[in-house]
């Protein structure tokens, strides 16, 4: 079993418009999150590599830390892309596993990779829905190229849909933590209400304020 996580990472600029913030507080937001998610995969002592699907520049530091593999995505057109530009690298170096997070979903644990993969099984597929269920917070595929990512398509049944083209085993894991996400100022004002890892909350208010 040898397996990574991907992370596609949009050009800070371009990144949670909907959040309406100044781009100085997007950019001390989206560095936040990164961190906290690459930090809790690597604490989870279950990932063999992070990979970061970027042509984010602001980012080296955090890549040097946890000494992730950065890809460079230089169109950024979608996530599906970025997903494939992963791909080729973890065929090559033999990875059996391949976890897709995005960077806005920074309130999982640990313990929760487990959990994760503990869903997984020879040739299987398991999707993590969004709270409202409009969305992809995980995407776990074993082999990593078991089914061709719908994301941009909105709700996570697109997934779904696709993986039931490929001779895999479905599953959709409620796996509370990972689904929640900040992608607008409604999801924003939710995460902090829950107050998950409570310091963290206070470092996402400091910044937005």
């Amino acid at each position: 079993m040898k397996t990574s996580v991907i992370i596609p990472v949009k050009s800070f600029h371009k990144s949670k418009t909907r959040l309406q913030l100044s781009e100085e507080k997007t950019i001390k937001l989206c560095k936040l999150l990164l961190r906290e998610v690459i930090r809790t995969v690597s604490e989870s002592g279950l990932i063999d590599k992070v990979i970061v699907v970027t042509n984010e520049d602001q980012i080296s530091d955090i890549i040097e830390e946890y000494d992730c593999k950065k890809i460079l995505d230089l169109n950024e057109k979608s996530v599906n892309d970025a997903v494939g530009l992963a791909e080729s690298y973890l065929i090559e170096n033999e990875f059996t596993h391949s976890i897709v997070l995005p960077l806005d979903v920074p309130f999982f644990y640990p313990e929760d990779i487990k959990r994760l993969l503990d869903f997984s099984g020879e040739k299987s597929v398991v999707i993590i829905p969004s709270r409202h269920f409009d969305g992809t917070n995980a995407l776990l595929r074993t082999p990593i190229n078991s089914m061709k990512p719908r994301y941009d398509e909105g709700s996570y049944r697109f997934q779904v849909e696709s993986a039931k083209n490929y001779d895999v085993k479905i599953s959709v894991g409620l796996i509370y933590r990972l689904m929640l996400d900040i992608d607008n100022v409604e999801d924003l004002e939710f995460v902090i209400k829950q107050n998950i890892k409570s310091e963290f909350c206070e470092k996402i208010q400091e910044i937005i304020q």
